[in-house]
């Protein structure tokens, strides 16, 4: 049998502080109030933005007949569906910085989460309406050689 020694008397003791008397909590349920968080909230700007309404607010901006506008206005939506499906990232002033996050394959359809990023500077417009009697040269060839 083996005999042990107390250390007791070689350790140190140190008193407790008093611990204030806590109040009562009331019951979560009531305390507890909900309240909605939104850093940005939803803005209803309208309906969408359609082909139709597109092609006629370029019209409109650049003075150029309907018949001139429409193949352009067409081959900038198929390019940029195009680097869409392709995940490329499109960097596309004033319309912003376009970042592609993922794509989900479907029976019917491509989707594609994507992000934009969009200046809070609302850049001005490249195009500018022209005054009354001055005419741009340039606008006549660039009309004349489509047909």
């Amino acid at each position: 049998m083996s005999t042990r020694r107390s250390t007791s008397a070689s350790r140190k003791v140190t008193p407790k502080a008093a611990t204030p008397a806590t109040t009562p909590k009331p019951d979560a349920a009531e305390s507890i109030t909900p309240v909605a968080v939104t850093e940005n909230p939803t803005i209803d700007a309208g309906p969408e933005l359609k082909k139709q309404e597109l092609l006629d607010k370029v019209v409109t901006r650049t003075e150029v007949k309907k018949k001139f506008a429409k193949p352009v206005v067409e081959a900038v939506l198929e390019i940029l569906g195009e680097a869409l499906a392709e995940g490329r990232e499109l960097n596309l002033q004033p319309l912003g910085k376009l970042k592609h996050n993922r794509t989900k394959e479907t029976a019917n359809a491509r989707i594609i989460i994507a992000k934009i990023r969009q200046s809070k500077a609302g850049g001005a417009s490249v195009i500018k309406p022209l005054d009354g009697d001055e005419e741009d040269p340039m606008k006549d060839q660039v009309a004349q050689g489509v047909d």
